[in-house]
């Protein structure tokens, strides 16, 4: 195992930050032949569970690298936003937004496809295994022309230096109080989005082209379907990154029972992917879930303020005009009861419990695309 530090532009004199990058299967002096994994938890910093599933992965990774049982190279950043795990106002953590811009940190990475086409468009041929090559070298070269004049423009682009040439890329977030689910895209889908829900035990798995805001997952995979897109059939472009957001549960789902079995099923992926080997070789576990749209995720919003009680666990399957939570407004009495938009299942609800107007406070997916425009929440 080799520990990389990734020192980030200082906002101020004295203010310094570091991203620490762990490498597995490049230690023994010899080159990967499986496949790069690149795996972040907590771009969000406020949402702790991917870190400790992190600290799982990492010893058991230490453990198949020193067997030499790594057959590609595993990249794991533990701790992916070290702006924004210094961010606490008043003993509440507030990692999902950089301070200084406002931004989401998950958000607004850069579109590479225009880059890579002008570096090596006019290289690309009939062979689709040296147009990969080449397109990753391109990616290589692109990203680290990127500008980088603020702390956070800094770590997006060190970030996808280390992911946007791997084959795999999860990114490990949570929600409020959810199922475990995920992110994809549907060419994400086909390069192995189904074999890592059945491994993670997904009950949830929300597909779409581009969701809208730029997130870091997509910003790794959505070039290749982009780029086969333009290019055509005489310069193919597989689709040769397979990335997803995992939403690890909820905010509170913080144990160490849970946090084993995560990085226990990730492992078991990455043997069935072929980068790591692991003895006894694990069974494929079955299929829990079928695909839905993210269109097709419709969200809850409070229509004024008051004390929020559900009516509906996450987990149940419900049906159109099924009540699902109650407000409560406590000075005036009135009440008003959010039923479901959709048949689907309630698979995210928030985790407070006061809310107020147009505040997102729940989620429940259907199977028919609905919705248009940004399909993320803010």
């Amino acid at each position: 195992m080799r520990t990389e530090h990734h020192p980030l532009l200082p906002a101020a004199p004295g203010a310094r930050h570091e991203l620490i990058s762990l490498h597995y299967g490049t230690s023994h002096g010899r080159p990967g032949t499986g496949p790069k994994v690149y795996i972040q938890a907590s771009l969000h910093a406020d949402e702790v569970p991917g870190m400790l599933v992190a600290h799982h992965l990492r010893s058991r990774l230490a453990a198949l690298d020193a067997a030499g049982r790594v057959a590609g190279e595993v990249v794991l950043v533990p701790a992916a936003n070290p702006l924004g795990l210094g961010q606490w106002m008043l003993r509440s953590p507030q990692g999902r937004f950089e301070w200084g811009s406002g931004e989401n940190f998950n958000r607004q990475f850069t579109d590479l496809t225009a880059a890579v086409l002008e570096r090596c468009g006019d290289q690309l041929g009939a062979d689709a295994q040296t147009n990969v090559a080449l397109v990753r070298a391109a990616l290589r070269g692109a990203v680290a022309a990127l500008p980088a004049t603020t702390s956070l423009e800094h770590l997006r682009r060190t970030l996808l230096g280390l992911a946007v040439d791997a084959d795999v890329v999860l990114d490990l977030h949570c929600d409020g109080e959810a199922l475990l689910h995920l992110y994809s895209t549907h060419a994400g889908w086909a390069a192995g989005g189904e074999l890592l829900t059945r491994c993670l035990g997904a009950e949830v798995a929300l597909l779409a082209g581009r969701s809208g805001g730029d997130p870091f997952d997509e910003a790794c995979s959505m070039l290749w379907p982009d780029l086969a897109e333009r290019l055509g059939p005489a310069k193919p472009v597989p689709p040769a990154c397979l990335a997803a957001t995992i939403e690890l549960r909820g905010e509170g789902d913080v144990t160490h029972e849970l946090a084993a079995r995560d990085a226990d099923a990730i492992l078991v992926y990455l043997h069935h992917r072929g980068a790591i080997q692991l003895d006894p070789a694990p069974a494929l576990p079955p299929s829990v879930c079928e695909p839905t749209p993210l269109a097709g995720s419709m969200p809850l919003h409070a229509p004024h303020g008051g004390v929020l009680v559900f009516l509906c666990e996450v987990g149940q399957r419900v049906r159109t005009g099924e009540p699902l939570a109650e407000i409560i407004d406590p000075i005036s009495g009135a009440a008003s009861v959010l039923a479901s938009p959709v048949d689907g299942l309630f698979f995210a609800r928030e985790r407070k419990r006061f809310a107020v107007a147009g505040m997102p406070i729940g989620k429940v997916a259907g199977r028919e695309a609905l919705r248009q425009g940004s399909l993320l929440s803010a």
